[in-house]
């Protein structure tokens, strides 16, 4: 007996250990997030906006993509084109008809790795009250502490492309573009109730 328990201990010794690192939780930093959209003006030019992410987090295992997750609320009365009377516009009802629903919402039914630093999210897109299938494209940029060492961030960058009249937005056809380009760049700070703590940073600076 005492043979088979010495052959065993050292199987089990012999055998590679492989550690899984552990799915981490990261909180969108609505301050270094950005969704920035472009569409077709007419042919002239492409008029850009800006949207503000309301919440959102990140769980991102390193070593096992397939255990991660992304979910994130827009704030679609945020809009910025630039201009007030484009505000008010793209806030109408013809466009993102924010009086009537004011977030957009993603949520992710799986993220599959695709190569060193890149993957997909497919998941669900809930915009005017209409919820399609929508996969997002990413990269994994870096994860680390910030400057001052005050918190672990995660950063990510997409990239996609939606049609809007998909969601209801058939208006001004003539003029403006159907295919609407959109870039997301997301800092999440680790910790998914992780509150943005300012008290260490010198008053010259920014946040980091």
């Amino acid at each position: 007996m005492g043979n088979v328990r010495n052959v065993l201990i050292l199987l089990f010794a012999s055998m590679p250990f492989v550690a899984h690192a552990e799915a981490i939780t990261y909180r969108m930093d609505p301050v270094h997030s950005q969704v920035v959209f472009n569409v077709d003006h007419n042919g002239f030019s492409r008029a850009f906006g800006r949207l503000r992410i309301q919440d959102g987090t990140v769980t991102f295992d390193k070593d096992d993509w397939s255990r991660s997750s992304v979910q994130a609320t827009v704030d679609l009365a945020s809009v910025d084109m630039g201009d007030a009377d484009w505000d008010k516009a793209v806030r109408g009802a013809s466009l993102l008809d924010s009086d009537r629903a004011r977030t957009a919402r993603f949520v992710s039914e799986s993220v599959e790795k695709r190569g060193d630093d890149e993957g997909v999210a497919h998941g669900k897109l809930t915009l005017r009250g209409v919820t399609l299938p929508l996969d997002i494209p990413f990269r994994v940029n870096r994860i680390g502490k910030t400057i001052y060492g005050l918190h672990t961030v995660a950063g990510f960058s997409a990239y996609l492309t939606l049609d809007r009249t998909a969601y209801g937005m058939n208006s001004n056809r003539n003029s403006i573009g159907t295919d609407v380009s959109i870039w997301l760049e997301i800092e999440a700070i680790r910790g998914e109730g992780a509150p943005r703590d300012t008290s260490k940073e010198t008053p010259d600076a920014p946040a980091q």
